[in-house]
């Protein structure tokens, strides 16, 4: 095993600071909390669970053969969508009297 390898791993533990992942019979390794999303991390349990199996890249291989993992790598929750804006805040600009308006109309009403 090397760094960059992408292996399959099943979670046999979850602890607060990470998951704790079977890659075979004679090889565990830990996805550290910090690697499982982008997004902030409250609970590991809305990401994985005991018994899932996955592919996770191996990020590091320390000198004592500790294996880190990396869940986001490969299982990114990335936005399907991206807006690009082109007009900047042109229509904003534009329509923002005319809310003003509408606005003062409806609270001379009330």
């Amino acid at each position: 095993m090397k760094v960059g390898e992408i292996v399959k791993g099943e979670i046999t533990a979850i602890k607060p600071y990470g998951a704790f992942v079977k890659i075979d019979e004679q090889t565990s390794g830990l996805i550290h909390i910090s690697h499982i999303s982008d997004q902030f991390v409250r609970d590991i349990e809305d990401y994985v669970s005991v018994g899932d199996v996955f592919d996770l890249e191996i990020i590091d291989i320390s000198e004592d053969g500790k294996i880190s993992l990396s869940f986001k790598k490969l299982h990114s929750r990335k936005k399907r969508y991206q807006i690009r804006l082109t007009s900047g805040f042109a229509p904003l600009k534009e329509k923002l009297p005319q809310w003003m308006k509408a606005y003062e109309a409806k609270d001379s009403e009330d």
